[in-house]
C-alpha cells in the first residue's frame, strides 16, 4: 500500500496557474505590486485565506482590501496599478 500524499489546498492564482499559502506573498510585504495585490485577492476568493486572515497577515484594512477587490472587479488587473488610480475613478 502506498502512503497518501497530503493534498494541499489551493486556488487558481491571477495568472491560471495553482496558488497555495506558500505562494503568497511574504506577510512582511512592504511593496505592493499589482501580481501581489490580485494573488491575496484571489487567495480570499478561493478561500484560501478568510479576509480578516488576510486584513492579519499583510496588516490591511477591510476597506483597503475590498478596494483591491472592487478594483479588480471593475478594471481587472490593470485596476490595482496605482500611478493609473485616477483614471479609474
Amino acid at each position: 500500500m502506498q502512503p497518501r500524499l497530503k493534498k494541499e489546498n489551493y486556488v487558481i492564482g491571477p495568472d491560471g496557474s495553482p496558488l497555495t499559502i506558500g505562494d503568497l506573498p511574504n506577510p512582511s510585504t512592504q511593496r505592493w505590486v499589482v501580481r501581489r495585490k490580485a494573488e491575496v485577492v484571489a487567495a480570499v476568493r478561493g478561500g484560501l485565506l478568510s479576509l480578516e486572515e488576510a486584513c492579519e497577515r499583510y496588516s490591511l484594512t477591510v476597506e483597503e482590501f475590498l478596494g483591491w477587490q472592487r478594483s479588480i472587479d471593475r478594471h481587472g488587473l490593470a485596476g490595482l496599478r496605482t500611478t493609473r488610480i485616477q483614471q479609474y475613478r
